[in-house]
């Protein structure tokens, strides 16, 4: 492809999307375009720190949480930018311009074009990029491609099971606390997958969308992205109520991402952090909604258990919670999940029982008379049936 066609195609990019957009060669800028008229172009300041980046498509978020959007192919490097979430300060516009060298008589009309340019979340400048990748460099990608990161998630699962490992053994018990400007159609698909516990056709969703376009809730990019988060917390939260999930687990859950959101201070972090929330809230709806799609007895059933797990549940007890003879529970329940309640309710327990040999350092005596055990040896032997090792082996499987 010729410098004339990037120069086209960087043309279009930069008129459609109201952002600067510059043309790199071996490090020298072959082509600069732009819808407002900048005295001089802020990536002056960031330049060495963007030509470093070297992936086909990447980011560069400054200290003022503007970010320039990068692509590099195999003969020039594309940079687009700055813009950001909500429009920059004054006063921030004014250090800009002071690092610039500026002169005082340029300022103000260097801080008004600074305001003119189009502001867009980071993920829709990814998906710019996205697009841009596949025109130049044949390649197909998708936001999840670069804001959910594997090893991330497996790093915020642990840290958010850690913590509500550690607070059923904590007398510290969190107090329960109890308008999207986004496509309604987006917003709706999102919501009705956690409803429906449907975690592969969410993943799919969250991989291919624009992400979630959220009305203006704070001056701080930061402060925004934390909003977003809180907003889309809440409305998975009743979502997951709709699909069963007990009021008080829904909103337990909520606030526990809500307060792990509040100690982050990376987009990249919040973004995996909002995708483990989503498929989090819809695998607990997909498990209470395990065998039967359409059973509200094996919903029931399961609150019934999640909310007694530290007790002796009995058959005979969860038949007068729910005014049935025992003998019909048990023959209901059955035939509507395949599994016998008596190996349902211990598969329960083993699986918190898992939970916790991995996520904290308890005791076996001391689980097995969390989860309502009658001796660490009958605790041991039901995890042995359902585990096939021993509650010991299961620990240091994962401790090594």
């Amino acid at each position: 492809m010729k410098l004339t066609d990037y120069d086209y195609i960087c043309n279009m990019i930069g008129s459609l999307s109201g952002i600067p957009v510059r043309i790199y060669k071996e490090d020298t800028v072959v082509f600069y375009y732009s819808t407002v008229n900048l005295v001089r172009d802020p990536v002056s300041i960031y330049q060495s720190d963007i030509l470093a980046i070297s992936d086909r498509i990447g980011y560069f978020l400054t200290d003022h949480f503007s970010y320039y959007g990068i692509i590099n192919t195999d003969q020039y490097k594309i940079v687009i930018g700055p813009t950001r979430q909500v429009s920059d300060s004054t006063p921030a516009l004014r250090e800009l311009a002071s690092q610039l060298d500026i002169p005082k008589e340029d300022m103000d009309d260097f801080i008004i074009a600074m305001h003119q340019i189009v502001h867009i979340p980071l993920e829709r400048l990814m998906q710019i990029l996205c697009f841009l990748n596949y025109a130049l460099n044949n390649e197909k990608c998708f936001l999840q491609d670069y804001f959910i990161d594997d090893s991330l998630q497996e790093k915020l699962y642990e840290a958010m099971t850690r913590q509500d490992a550690d607070r059923i053994f904590s007398n510290n018990l969190p107090e329960q606390n109890i308008l999207l400007h986004n496509t309604y159609d987006l917003e709706r698909n999102i919501m009705n997958m956690i409803r429906k516990g449907d975690s592969v056709s969410l993943s799919e969703l969250l991989k291919k969308s624009s992400g979630f376009n959220i009305g203006m809730m704070a001056d701080n990019p930061l402060r925004q992205s934390k909003n977003t988060f809180i907003v889309i917390a809440t409305l998975a939260s009743r979502s997951a109520i709709q699909g069963g999930m007990n009021p008080d687990d829904a909103f337990t859950l909520s606030d526990e991402y809500i307060q792990k959101c509040e100690l982050l201070n990376d987009f990249y972090q919040i973004n995996n952090l909002r995708y483990l929330m989503m498929m989090d809230f819809t695998k607990h709806v997909d498990q209470l909604q395990e065998g039967s799609q359409t059973s509200q007895l094996v919903a029931a059933v399961t609150n019934y258990i999640n909310h007694h797990i530290s007790e002796p549940i009995t058959v005979e007890a969860m038949s007068k919670e729910f005014f049935m003879s025992r003998s019909y529970l048990s023959k209901r329940f059955k035939a509507e999940s395949n599994i016998t309640l008596t190996d349902f309710i211990l598969s329960k327990k083993t699986e918190e029982a898992k939970r916790l040999l991995r996520y904290t350092n308890n005791s076996l005596t001391a689980i097995s008379l969390y989860l309502g055990f009658s001796s660490p040896g009958h605790f041991s032997r039901v995890f042995r049936k359902y585990v096939s090792i021993t509650p010991n082996e299961y620990r240091k499987k994962y401790i090594n």
